[in-house]
């Protein structure tokens, strides 16, 4: 096979010329010969058995040309672009040069191709420090949210109602003196400070006791689920039934022994709740400083135009991956647009704002593994066969089936690439830092 391959300047694009040799195009003409036969009808001959030098001399070889290429375009197009070693991103524009009897034809194939990527540094880059040290306000803080997880509401016999009660309350809304869809409801319980409910609402509530009757008047949001009521001035007429209060559990060792069955003492629960903290902690530097070492490797670097059809598959592949997370949710596309008011057209809007650098930040990894020559051994794409099959419920089976080695293979190698930037990243002061 005759095949050159002619790279615009500057550009992630060029032309493919190549030959299909005379054996395939023969091999093609037979075939679309076979499938023209079967639906043409020659007076003297049954359907479908026209000789072949019959049908020759009524239509000419020449009329199954174009079938033929059909045939043999695909796997000639695919072995031209093996042997140019170039990796298209996007369908071929192909046109024909020639095709002439007996002779190899001659196609060109404007390909849109994977952009080179310059590399520049990303080794030892510097990076913004990480605080990962764990404080005792930071244990009290979050032993203080389990306490208010595990705390109880009791009816508040006397006094009124405070910010952190929950009041059980029957209400009626109107705008301009009429009733309003959704503005009414009966023993609601509203816990007072949530910011559950239209702004100035729950605030008018505070001071008061049971049984009080309440006129709480309040401006709907300029941008309101509800555009009717967008802007509107409400009027609500509350009554209070019932006002709970958080009671609180003591922070000794019975409580630690409730939240977590695993400890005993409440100095043991500081401890694991500190190591919590910290390993999250870890981990959110960790993500952190791949991040802006990654990020800086990308500004290092230089990249040729990336092409729109890379934009757009990334694109896509993000708006895809977030429906199917709003469906494990149970949420559908449909519903999901109705809840959001918005299109498929809106989504794709907001995740192709950052379509290039996620492209960029795939290319430079992909670029760091041919640099620094990061491969997968069988033995750790058997892990990682494992690991997915373990982290879905699956069965390692369909995992294989569903992912090949060469895919398997490539993950692993890009996060080799991630850690090599990161590992190797130094931490240095923030800037409020440096200035102590």
């Amino acid at each position: 096979m005759s095949v050159k391959w002619e790279r615009e300047s500057e550009a992630s694009q060029g032309t493919l010329t190549f030959d299909i040799d005379v054996d395939t195009i023969k091999k093609g003409i037979d075939q679309a010969f076979k499938q023209t036969q079967k639906r043409i009808a020659v007076p003297g001959f049954r359907k479908g058995h026209v000789p072949r030098t019959i049908f020759n001399q009524m239509y000419g070889e020449e009329s199954l040309y174009q079938d033929a290429l059909n045939a043999v375009l695909p796997d000639a197009y695919d072995a031209a672009v093996k042997e140019a070693a170039i990796e298209p991103v996007d369908q071929p524009e192909i046109d024909i040069v020639s095709m002439e009897k007996g002779q190899p034809w001659t196609l060109t194939a404007k390909v849109a191709v994977k952009p080179e990527v310059k590399l520049g540094d990303y080794k030892d880059l510097e990076v913004t420090r990480q605080n990962t040290r764990v404080s005792n306000a930071e244990v009290d803080e979050d032993l203080e949210r389990k306490r208010q997880q595990q705390a109880e509401l009791v009816l508040k016999e006397d006094g009124a109602a405070e910010k952190g009660d929950t009041v059980v309350i029957d209400y009626v809304g109107t705008v301009d003196g009429e009733e309003f869809d959704g503005g009414s409801a009966d023993n609601y319980s509203l816990e007072l400070g949530s910011n559950s409910f239209i702004p100035g609402f729950e605030d008018q509530l505070v001071g008061h006791k049971t049984d009080e009757v309440v006129d709480v008047n309040v401006t709907f949001p300029d941008e309101y689920q509800a555009k009717e009521l967008e802007g509107k001035d409400a009027l609500f007429k509350v009554t209070i039934h019932e006002i709970k209060e958080k009671q609180l559990p003591e922070l000794d060792d019975e409580f630690a022994k409730d939240v977590d069955e695993d400890v005993d003492t409440l100095d043991e629960l500081k401890e694991k709740t500190k190591e919590n903290i910290k390993e999250q902690k870890q981990a959110a530097a960790k993500a952190a400083i791949e991040d802006e070492a990654i990020q800086k490797a990308v500004e290092n670097a230089d990249f040729e135009a990336i092409p729109q059809a890379m934009l757009d598959d990334d694109t896509n592949r993000q708006v895809q991956q977030y429906l199917a997370g709003m469906q494990q949710q149970g949420i559908n596309p449909q519903m999901y647009f109705q809840i959001t008011n918005t299109t498929e057209d809106d989504l794709k809007d907001q995740f192709s704002a950052d379509a290039e650098s996620r492209v960029k930040t795939n290319l430079l990894l992909e670029a760091v593994v041919k640099d620094a020559n990061l491969t997968a051994s069988e033995e750790e794409i058997a892990q990682e066969v494992k690991d997915l099959a373990e982290q879905y419920g699956m069965e390692e089976s369909a995992i294989k089936q569903a992912l090949s080695d060469d895919m398997l293979a490539h993950d692993i190698e890009v996060k080799k690439a991630v850690d090599l930037i990161a590992d190797s990243a130094k931490q240095t002061l923030k800037k409020d830092e440096e200035a102590k």
